[in-house]
């Protein structure tokens, strides 16, 4: 995929194919940002629930069985596709592509000068081959929810089932507050 994007900073500017209206923009920014909050939502209510039942292997089926389903879900009622990334990545799955891996860099760089992390997103248009597709991405901070699983100090039978199911995890090691990764959404334009 040949990505050109513009967009510096999370401002949004469109990378090929001219000019589009500032209305479409905010439209597809706010579509954006509907998608990633239902399934945010949803995911944190899942993994939440389980966690509270006393059931934190349990959860972990939550992210690896349900969190794509529900990502499903979002995007066939929405007409887009909406999903998760991080540079250290649990899933091969979630791997992150050329885009992605260059907007979690620039979100990595502007924690680091200071920017909140809850209010961190990115939004362009790029080339594909298949023509122009408009992308969005929504900085994830590790919460305390989430260290459950990808936190330094992980419960042995917690961390059992991990290695189980995957066997080259590179998502622990988080602290409270740190970049987890990123909702991504995708539309063709």
């Amino acid at each position: 995929m040949s990505i050109r994007s513009l967009v510096l900073a999370g401002a949004l500017a469109v990378a090929v194919g001219g000019p589009v209206a500032a209305a479409d923009r905010a439209a597809l920014v706010q579509e954006s940002r509907a998608a990633i909050m239902a399934l945010a939502e949803t995911l944190k209510g899942e993994l939440m629930a389980a966690i509270q039942a006393g059931d934190p292997v349990g959860a972990i089926a939550i992210c690896n069985e349900r969190a794509a389903e529900l990502a499903d879900q979002v995007s066939t009622d929405r007409g887009l596709t909406v999903g998760r990334t991080s540079d250290r990545s649990r899933s091969p799955d979630n791997r992150p592509d050329a885009f992605e891996a260059e907007v979690l860099r620039r979100f990595a760089a502007r924690a680091a000068a200071g920017e909140p992390l809850a209010t961190m997103d990115h939004a362009a248009w790029v080339a594909t081959r298949n023509g122009q597709e408009f992308r969005y991405m929504k900085a994830i901070p590790a919460q305390e929810l989430c260290l459950t699983c990808h936190g330094s100090e992980i419960a042995p039978e917690v961390k059992a089932r991990l290695d189980a199911l995957y066997p080259s995890d590179r998502a622990t090691g988080y602290g409270p507050g740190e970049l987890r990764g990123a909702f991504t959404v995708r539309r063709p334009w």
